[in-house]
């Protein structure tokens, strides 16, 4: 016997186990392989089909991202448009009022300076006024000091206010 060259016997009966496994597995083998190739088949196709609409819903999301941001900086320039010109107004409200403030002390300023001034003015002429009158008295004093000099001065007053009273007759 050689390993080449089969035997007869040997031939037929690994023939007929041949055929007994291949009808064995035509009918219980084969349709469980091929059910499980389909169902293989068919959750690949599912979840190709999935992928595709899971990357479709991703770009629509990005999309809405986008308009959102888009939407996000636009409020952003209002906002702070708004916030420049509410600061714009609170500055020149706070001028103006300090531009009053500013007159009023200014006024008030004025009226007090001139008060003080009057107030000096009226203190220097009653001032004067006792300077006037203590130098007079000491002036009438010097020139009135014996009895002569006062007879003199009488006469000479008299003579004065009667002058007076023919110029006015």
């Amino acid at each position: 016997m050689s390993l080449l060259t089969p035997d007869f016997g040997l031939l037929f009966w690994m023939t007929v186990v041949f055929l007994i496994v291949l009808f064995i597995l035509w009918k219980w083998g084969f349709p469980v392989i091929v059910k499980m190739e389909l169902d293989r088949k068919t959750f690949i196709d599912e979840s190709l089909r999935k992928a595709h609409e899971a990357n479709e819903r991703l770009a629509n999301i990005q999309l809405e991202g986008e308009s959102i941001l888009q939407e996000a900086r636009e409020k952003q320039a209002q906002i702070l448009k708004e916030a420049t010109a509410t600061r714009d107004a609170i500055v020149e409200n706070a001028q103006g009022k300090a531009r009053e403030e500013g007159a009023r002390l200014l006024s008030e300023a004025k009226a007090e300076i001139e008060t003080e001034k009057q107030n000096a003015i009226r203190d220097i002429r009653a001032q004067v006024a006792e300077l006037s009158v203590l130098i007079a008295e000491k002036v009438v004093r010097e020139k009135l000091s014996d009895d002569q000099k006062q007879m003199d001065l009488i006469s000479r007053l008299l003579d004065e206010v009667t002058g007076d009273s023919k110029s006015v007759n």
